[in-house]
């Protein structure tokens, strides 16, 4: 599906930073099927995910960006909220970038368009799915979060608190939540059509897993490291079968009616 645009405060691009960047593009290439184009991975000819050589201030890992139409403001109520700057505004190809902390230290980048407005696609295998807050401590990242994007937190029926769903005061989902394992961080995802089949590649491909497949219900979900020990998830949603009926009636019509 093609994707034109984000609305504020809400994830519009995933960026991998490798300490081997034409390595990384080989085996994520050969695990979403992404055709690798300089500082970028397309999919079907359009932008997927962007890829970026590891430095200082940039370490390696997936970062998720947020879309801002102003980084200055969005870096006072970054700081207003109790977060940080990490790496100040700097110019990109199709735009402006910055990299900021949250107060328990999971990283963010933020996006301001100046023709690229991140991701071309979506809602299919290969493309970024909704990213998760790893946290041991949820009620100061709904504060910080709803301070600074105007974020609401979901929690999930039975999750204690410990796991839910971020949400725009629009009420649309776009992130989640989860318990940490250890520090506070982003973690990207990935979409894809069959988890079990998704780990065979990756390890045949040199990576590892770290849990999964599970079945989260919705569909089903895993956590991977590609070979350089970068973590991140894929999660294959979950096929709802439709019934489709037909019917007329001379009051009605030729009516639809769907089911399932």
């Amino acid at each position: 599906m093609r994707i034109r645009g984000f609305a504020p405060a809400t994830p519009c691009w995933v960026e991998l930073a490798s300490a081997d960047p034409a390595r990384a593009a080989d085996f994520y290439a050969g695990l979403f099927g992404w055709e690798p184009a300089g500082d970028r991975f397309k999919l079907g000819g359009r932008a997927a995910a962007g890829l970026t050589r590891a430095r200082p201030g940039r370490p390696a890992g997936w970062l998720t960006y947020l879309t801002e139409h102003n980084l200055e403001s969005s870096i006072t109520r970054v700081h207003e909220a109790g977060g940080r700057l990490v790496s100040a505004p700097a110019d990109a190809r199709g735009g402006r970038s910055a990299l900021i902390a949250d107060p328990a230290g999971a990283l963010l980048g933020l996006w301001e368009s100046d023709g690229f407005t991140g991701a071309q696609i979506g809602g299919e295998p290969g493309t970024m799915t909704f990213p998760e807050l790893l946290t041991d401590d949820a009620v100061a990242a709904a504060s910080f979060y709803g301070r600074a994007f105007g974020w609401l937190l979901r929690d999930e029926y039975g999750s204690d608190g410990t796991r839910g769903e971020w949400i725009t005061t629009a009420h649309d989902a776009m992130a989640g939540l989860a318990p940490s394992r250890g520090g506070n961080w982003w973690r990207a995802a990935f979409q894809v059509a069959d988890c079990a089949e998704t780990i065979s590649t990756c390890r045949s491909l040199g990576g590892g897993v770290i849990a999964g497949p599970t079945d989260m219900g919705f569909g089903s979900y895993a956590e991977l490291l590609d070979p350089w020990g970068v973590p991140f998830a894929v999660a294959a949603p979950a096929a709802l079968p439709v019934e489709l009926s037909m019917s007329f009636t001379p009051a009605a019509g030729m009516e639809l009616t769907f089911g399932g």
